[in-house]
């Protein structure tokens, strides 16, 4: 039986030299890697109380929505800045070369929703740390972070001291 990051691409030395890319298409561009990811990321829920899912734009999109779909839950997009088109709440955070601002509708996380986050990719963990900031900022309670993939060696979990944060596939170094 196949595991997840038996379909996880491995591109060397991009997006520079002495890099290793987790490209996530190869999950995506098959039937069975994509029913896979979703069902392992599904387990990690086993046992958690939660009314809602959030994903990141763009590729916590694609894990959250099908997350919320199994667990019969409200999907809340967490958006670049500007694509949102009501009242916001923004988070400005940091990012290798500068930064970057992501929003909320004021209205889809309620005082007392207890908020579970998803993510393609577990890095350096900024936009994450930003998605948890807005969620409380709103009054909701994250219970649960979930990443199809983590890179151990950037350290991104170091921003989550005291949140129940779990991955699908941890790779050690960069």
């Amino acid at each position: 039986m196949k595991k997840v990051e038996d379909y996880i691409i491995n591109i060397p030395d991009f997006p520079e030299p002495g890099i290793i890319f987790r490209d996530i298409t190869g999950v995506l561009n098959d039937a069975e890697g994509l029913q896979l990811s979703i069902d392992e990321l599904y387990k990690l829920l086993d046992g958690v109380d939660f009314d809602v899912v959030a994903g990141a734009e763009a590729r916590g999109f694609l894990f959250g929505m099908p997350l919320a779909y199994k667990a019969k839950k409200r999907f809340v997009p967490v958006r670049k800045k500007g694509k949102l088109p009501r009242e916001t709440v923004q988070k400005e955070y940091s990012l290798e070369y500068g930064t970057a601002t992501i929003e909320v509708h004021k209205d889809d996380i309620k005082p007392g929703d207890k908020v579970v986050i998803v993510d393609d990719l577990m890095a350096t963990g900024g936009t994450i740390r930003a998605t948890i900031d807005l969620i409380e900022e709103l009054g909701g309670e994250v219970v649960k972070v979930l990443f199809l993939i983590e890179l151990e060696g950037l350290n991104g979990r170091k921003l989550f001291d005291g949140y129940d944060i779990e991955s699908v596939v941890k790779y050690p170094g960069a």
